[in-house]
């Protein structure tokens, strides 16, 4: 009742702030709370993040105003206090959110990250997660302001000045290729090269490497193994083109929304390419679907190996196998057929 009575009260002219401060997949997966709260109560939507990840944020047409954590946090504090807000929906949970809702004092609701069940998922195996996928959670934090989940997926938008021209492109890859993501935030969650060599062998089509400037070698190994290919009538290679390092995030958007397929580690892009509704073969190493962070609204593959005791090992991932065997990438089989 007291809801209803606030809603009614600030109907016309309600203010809402959107809290979550990283990293990229995790921002791209709130935009359906965005796009709810701005469609079905027709507020003013402001968000808050960290300045690095603003970009994925600043072309949405359902965002009002942006605000960057620029490293001091009382200073960001001081300005959202000024806003005067009537809602928070806090997407983070974390201490840095509940000391800023608590400096605001207003009306809030935080998104529930299961931290005890996904820690009896990796440290006993014991599986409490809802099959629900991490979306719906986020919304649940809007729930009692009445927005409901629509059917429309994960929203990207890029700048017009980022968008790619395919004559950027080696002329291979003109007329269509696969894009594979072979970044990711934690070498656990990332295929080993010999293995990345593999796939790209069985993709067998024009193959656009993406990745941030870290992954820019990986791609140049990737693409010397394949270079004494032509040399060889027996040995057809793929072309391959390492765009590793070589344009920024919306540029690197582009490329994964014009690519007829993508291959994706458990990163951000995968969740972009969902977005643009790309169909999507997923590898996941260390973690799990199960922790509901899987492609959403959109057509995917999952490849994983159910065959070992240890995994998940982590929630998030670490630097090196900590079994020293890194079987869940190592004997990963992938079965896949990609159409003309």
């Amino acid at each position: 009742m007291q809801v209803q009575s606030f809603l009614n009260e600030k109907k016309t002219n309600m203010k809402a702030l959107i809290l979550r401060f990283s990293s990229i997949g995790d921002i791209v997966l709130t935009t359906p709370v965005i796009r709810a709260l701005k469609t079905q109560l027709h507020c003013e939507v402001h968000y808050a993040t960290k300045a690095k990840f603003s970009e994925i944020l600043v072309g949405n047409p359902y965002i009002d105003k942006v605000h960057c954590l620029n490293g001091s946090l009382n200073d960001l504090i001081a300005e959202l206090k000024k806003e005067r807000y009537d809602y928070v929906v806090d997407l983070h949970n974390s201490l840095r959110t509940l000391l800023i809702k608590s400096r605001l004092g207003v009306k809030s609701r935080s998104f529930n990250k299961l931290n005890f069940r996904k820690w009896l998922l990796v440290n006993f195996k014991i599986n409490r997660m809802p099959n629900v996928h991490v979306v719906d959670r986020y919304m649940d934090a809007v729930k009692e302001l009445g927005v409901k989940t629509d059917s429309m997926g994960l929203d990207y938008f890029i700048p017009s000045k980022d968008e790619v021209d395919m004559e950027w492109l080696p002329e291979a890859h003109r007329n269509g290729y696969v894009a594979f993501v072979i970044g990711a935030t934690y070498a656990t969650k990332r295929l080993p090269l010999k293995r990345m060599i593999q796939l790209c062998h069985q993709i067998n089509r024009p193959i656009v490497l993406l990745g941030g400037k870290g992954e820019f070698e990986l791609g140049e190994e990737i693409c010397r193994f394949f270079e004494g290919y032509d040399k060889d009538e027996e040995m057809k290679a793929p072309p391959i083109f390492n765009a590793c390092g070589k344009f920024n995030l919306n540029q690197s958007a582009s490329l994964v929304k014009q690519a007829k397929y993508v291959f994706t580690h458990d990163t951000g892009l995968m969740h972009i390419a969902a977005a643009f509704k790309k169909e999507i073969f997923s590898i996941w190493g260390n973690t799990v679907p199960a922790f509901g962070m899987y492609p959403y609204r959109t057509k995917f593959t999952i490849f994983e190996n159910n065959n070992l005791s240890c995994r998940p090992c982590s929630k998030l991932g670490y630097d090196k196998c900590p079994k020293g065997h890194f079987k869940c990438m190592n004997d990963q089989k992938f079965d896949f057929y990609l159409p003309e």
